[in-house]
């Protein structure tokens, strides 16, 4: 029997226009609303992320994050 599906946890959380336009788009395309969308994504984190290029990018995301914030 499949597990219920229920969005148990509320985040009030904040993220560029330029994730939030991609969550949109990806949750759009999988026929998800946002937050089903995100937990689909955190649910399957290590089969939808490539952990080679995920550190890449991280570092790239921090070195340019103060400048951002500004």
């Amino acid at each position: 029997m499949p597990k219920r599906f229920r969005l148990t946890r509320r985040v009030n959380l904040g993220m560029t226009e330029e994730a939030y336009r991609r969550l949109r788009s990806f949750a759009q395309e999988a026929g998800l609303d946002e937050g089903e969308a995100l937990s689909f994504l955190f649910e399957n984190w290590s089969s939808v992320t490539n952990e080679d290029s995920l550190s890449h990018r991280l570092r790239l995301f921090n070195a340019e994050l103060e400048a951002r914030k500004r």
